[in-house]
């Protein structure tokens, strides 16, 4: 579509080239310059060949270009396209399927981030035009999602990838640092791979190890995979995960932050298909649902303006509606797209006054795939984000035990979404009890303890007790539990800054609200000094506390050297209050 509108300009251009290659030919003194007979033969052959080109606007492309322009031209103007129109510039562009406009959209939407890096943008409304009339078409002109029938025409490779990719679970594309579906893959000397954003932080941080093995990494230059690259992008595209899109740029690709629609047309565009999709989500069947969700799931995660117009349509209520059905695919759908839009700032609130937080819980805990208990969880943490929510959410007696449930039962994405969920409960001081009632302690500690954990469940893990430690309750439960030494194993052997600040604010804490056995322990491990000091330089939070406790250390081992005297380590079982 992008191509028939550019060209008339790009047969032009053409035209130019092939007028200025006649001249040079005709001015050119060949026999002064002593050149072969073969080659004057060639250069008579490719004069020939440019005269007799016919190059020009085809009427074809003309006709076709007219009735794009009319469409544009109503969707300006407010009014519904024609039909008719719209099915004629489809059907001669061979768009006849929805995979085939999902993936006209793809390349348009590449085509508008390039052009929103420019100086110029003189291209970005006729961009956005496009983009919203193909959107309005996949929505209202294919009714069915033919994700299974997606590959590309005459690849052989990828018919064989397809099979291939039958036998493949999505978490073996999520990097091992983020937990996230690698956008951008890159390899190691060492031959693991991480996505390029998640590994170039780990080695700013200070970290010259592979994250996965420990290993020093003598170079940290890293390789593109583009093998893995590319198998990932046609999992994700045959299996109708809309997260990977990001996959097609380096750079991070979740949304358009502008809350506009780079043109009227396009605003428009949108706004008509999101009235379509609402409608089909209350009167149409579950098969219609299901397609309908799914474009709203897509929508919602590719820009602000689509959040804005989805939430200011009134589609909150809809969805939350479907929450409650049997059908695991709509569940999913609709669960996914509230993720979505949670991110946009006006929708924490329709959620709450609408009586989502109940559904959503439900979600968490009853939901019919595991994916959408996850989803669940996520939204739960971007609700968490606003203090007011932190305070209703906590004082519904499930939520904090359903999260727990979801940390001990989910995935590696599920438990992530769970424990920055509770985090996000925890900032509220009132949820700190609540969460040591439900045991949450020990399940963290039992975390720290599995030798297969992934740093960032790690990392979570530490942040949600170095919170609770803050309180003299949940340092004495933490110690009851026997964490301490967890810790100090913890602080000794991971490589992340991340998780050993963490470590440092629950021993601090410990020491402080502990007591001398505390100190006493910690005095006595010779592994604990080197990494204290590994994070005293960059005069950070962290640093400072590492200073603290080194002085607390040091005070206390020069007090007892004056004295001459040891006191012995000796725990006895602290009871935590619960009120």
């Amino acid at each position: 579509m992008w191509m028939l509108t550019r060209s008339e300009k790009v047969s032009n251009q053409f035209r130019a080239i092939f007028r200025s290659i006649t001249v040079v030919f005709d001015v050119l003194p060949l026999d002064s310059i002593h050149v072969s007979v073969e080659l004057k033969e060639l250069m008579g052959l490719v004069k020939n060949q440019v005269l007799s080109s016919k190059l020009g606007f085809r009427p074809e492309d003309q006709r076709v270009l007219e009735h794009l322009t009319s469409i544009l031209d109503q969707l300006e103007h407010q009014m519904v396209p024609d039909p008719n129109n719209l099915k004629r510039v489809l059907d001669y562009l061979g768009i006849s399927s929805w995979t085939e406009c999902n993936k006209e959209i793809k390349f348009l939407d590449s085509e508008i981030r390039s052009e929103r890096s420019t100086t110029k943008k003189s291209d970005l409304g006729i961009l956005s035009s496009l983009m919203g009339l193909m959107i309005y078409s996949r929505c209202t002109v294919f009714t069915t999602v033919d994700i299974e029938r997606f590959t590309i025409s005459g690849d052989t490779h990828e018919s064989t990838s397809s099979h291939l990719n039958k036998s493949l679970n999505v978490d073996d594309f999520r990097c091992p640092i983020s937990l996230e579906i690698m956008s951008d893959p890159v390899t190691l000397t060492t031959g693991h791979t991480y996505d390029r954003s998640s590994i170039e932080k780990w080695f700013r941080s200070g970290n010259l190890t592979c994250p996965k093995t420990g290993e020093k990494v003598n170079s940290s230059n890293l390789v593109s995979n583009l093998c893995i690259r590319s198998i990932i992008k046609q999992y994700c595209h045959e299996n109708g995960i809309p997260v990977t899109e990001s996959i097609d740029s380096n750079r991070n690709r979740d949304t358009t932050n502008t809350d506009t629609g780079g043109s009227v047309a396009a605003e428009a565009a949108i706004k008509m298909s999101v009235e379509y999709l609402i409608d089909r989500l209350v009167f149409g069947t579950n098969e219609v649902k299901h397609k309908a969700t799914y474009e709203i799931r897509m929508l919602s995660k590719t820009s602000v303006f689509n959040r804005a117009c989805l939430v200011e349509s009134g589609v909150v209520p809809s969805l939350l509606d479907l929450l409650c059905v049997k059908n695991p695919k709509i569940q999913e759908n609709a669960i996914a797209a509230l993720l979505n839009l949670s991110k946009y700032s006006k929708t924490k609130k329709v959620l709450v006054e609408n009586g989502g937080l109940e559904l959503i819980l439900e979600v968490a805990q009853n939901g019919l795939r595991m994916e959408a208990r996850q989803h669940a969880a996520g939204t739960l943490f971007y609700l968490a984000s606003v203090d007011e929510y932190r305070d209703i959410i906590g004082k519904i007696p499930r939520s904090i035990p359903v999260l727990m449930e979801l940390v001990r039962e989910g995935t590696n994405r599920c438990k992530k979404n769970a424990l920055v969920a509770i985090f996000g409960l925890l900032m509220y001081p009132e949820n700190h009890w609540k969460a040591l009632a439900a045991g949450i302690i020990p399940l963290l500690v039992d975390l720290l303890r599995s030798p297969c954990q992934h740093e960032e469940l790690l990392i979570d893990s530490l942040a949600i007790l170095a919170t609770l430690a803050e309180k003299s309750d949940g340092t004495m439960a933490i110690l009851s539990c026997g964490a301490l030494h967890v810790i100090l194993d913890v602080v000794a052997s991971t490589s992340s800054r991340a998780a050993k600040e963490h470590c440092v604010t629950l021993l601090l804490a410990m020491c402080t609200n502990g007591g001398g056995d505390v100190v006493h322990v910690l005095v006595s491990n010779s592994a604990l000094m080197g990494p204290l000091y590994s994070l005293l330089t960059g005069g950070s939070r962290a640093s400072k506390k590492a200073s603290s406790l080194i002085r607390i250390l040091h005070e206390f081992n020069e007090k007892n050297a004056s004295s001459g005297t040891r006191h012995p380590i000796r725990f006895q079982e602290q009871f935590v209050d619960v009120w």
